[in-house]
């Protein structure tokens, strides 16, 4: 199960926003415009803001999330959203011994299957081991033969051993990162991936974070979440036919988090 979490966000988001966009407007002076603004009109400034599509102030709110117990195949996902900032645990720099798995439903919902994959988990672990083991000792000898000292060859060998052998290991294999988007990228990623149609993995850490961010700004967020929660399905042909349960599972997502 993935595991988000909202490590920092800028403070007061709304106001913040509702300022950057009133000043667009007025000839005030930038603090004029914050001594103006109080939360509650801050807030319903957002909303408007929603309503109306102007999207470019809340690119000066961004949120920071921690997310952990994810898979590689989500990691190729999620990095397809390129107005973010990723850290991503390196498979170059940390050795997998024994590393966790992401067993998607379908596959735990079948025992044939899933033993099936159990296997094959177990299969990627020692070959990754054997291969890294064979690579680190020759590399080991050659850096011996050039004169460095064992701790020194022992250590570097170990590097070129892993980021080698590290192409056998699946996309199950788990990872865990610390990503960073403004309010704008993430509306975006929340309209793609909290999607019915999305991969069951990244739907469910877009839910988690949809839920963070509406505890921190629920006016701000009030319409995210998929297309359909704003009107008509845009997937056309390719809907799921869920709008309707869509709409209500988010529109109780949100009275969730204002309490």
């Amino acid at each position: 199960m993935p595991k988000v979490t909202l490590i920092t966000h800028t403070p007061d988001p709304e106001m913040t926003i509702a300022s950057a966009a009133r000043l667009c407007y007025s000839p005030a002076t930038i603090a004029e415009v914050q001594e103006k603004l109080t939360p509650e009109k801050a807030g319903e400034f957002v909303e408007m803001l929603a309503g109306l599509g102007h999207q470019s102030p809340i690119e000066h709110a961004v949120f920071t999330f921690g997310i952990e117990g994810v898979s590689r195949a989500l990691l190729a996902q999620i990095t397809r959203h390129r107005i973010a900032s990723f850290s991503v645990q390196s498979q170059r720099y940390v050795r997998e011994n024994d590393f966790e798995v992401v067993v998607p439903p379908q596959i735990a919902e079948v025992p044939e299957a899933k033993a099936e994959f159990e296997l094959a988990m177990r299969e990627s672990i020692a070959h990754y081991q054997k291969i890294s083991e064979l690579l680190k000792s020759r590399r080991e000898r050659e850096l011996l033969e050039q004169g460095l000292s064992p701790k020194a060859a022992a250590s570097r060998a170990e590097k070129t051993a892993i980021e080698d052998a590290r192409f056998v290991l699946p996309n199950a294999c788990d990872t865990k990162m610390i990503v960073t988007m403004n309010a704008r990228s993430l509306m975006n990623f929340f309209e793609l991936r909290c999607c019915q149609r999305a991969q069951w993995e990244i739907r469910e850490v877009a839910d988690q974070m949809l839920r963070l961010c509406l505890g921190v700004a629920p006016h701000l967020f009030q319409k995210a979440g998929p297309g359909c929660v704003r009107g008509g399905c845009p997937e056309g042909k390719m809907t799921c036919g869920m709008a309707a349960e869509m709409r209500e599972k988010y529109a109780k997502m949100r009275e969730e988090a204002h309490g």
